[in-house]
């Protein structure tokens, strides 16, 4: 593991890659613990801003361009933006949880679990970070598929109904 390709990148890149990386343990504990404590909220505000930072700093990285600037990954920055503001609004003016809950598990399933693992792709910087310039595709699909797994796990055990 080394540091050099994410640092000798652009700012964007490395604000982006902070803030992603900051949001994962951040947004886990925060939906592992338990709701509505003091400390739910400070670090569940704490997690939207980091997504918040992390899905506009994307929107400067342009390493893949598609259409113009901008490639289908892009499109998490909108998914997040979309996400952030209909689970707090649903929280914040509607005091609906199951709608606040459903959002921000999506988002974290999605935009940092789903989105993060296509990172560790050989050729992706963070690919590069984690296993080195030479690592090839093994211990790439080995963590992109226990991502994956897990993703899955979160995905299906949240939505599951609740027992009346």
């Amino acid at each position: 593991m080394t540091l050099a390709p994410l640092l000798s990148a652009d700012f964007a890149i490395q604000i982006h890659a902070f803030t992603a990386s900051l949001a994962v343990p951040v947004g886990g504990f925060v939906l592992w613990r338990k709701k509505g404590t003091a400390l739910h909220k400070l670090l569940g505000r704490v997690w939207v801003v980091l997504m918040f930072i992390a899905a506009t700093s994307a929107l400067f990285i342009h390493e893949i361009r598609l259409i113009g600037p901008f490639s289908p990954i892009h499109l998490f920055t909108i998914f997040t933006y979309v996400a952030l503001f209909n689970g707090l609004r649903a929280i914040i003016v509607h005091h609906d949880v199951a709608r606040h809950r459903g959002n921000m598990q999506g988002l974290y399933v999605g935009a940092l679990l789903l989105a993060g693992a296509f990172t560790l792709l050989p050729g992706r910087r963070m690919n590069a970070v984690l296993f080195g310039p030479d690592a090839g595709w093994t211990p790439s699909l080995l963590a992109i598929g226990s991502i994956l797994a897990v993703a899955a796990f979160l995905w299906l055990r949240w939505r599951r109904p609740v027992a009346a």
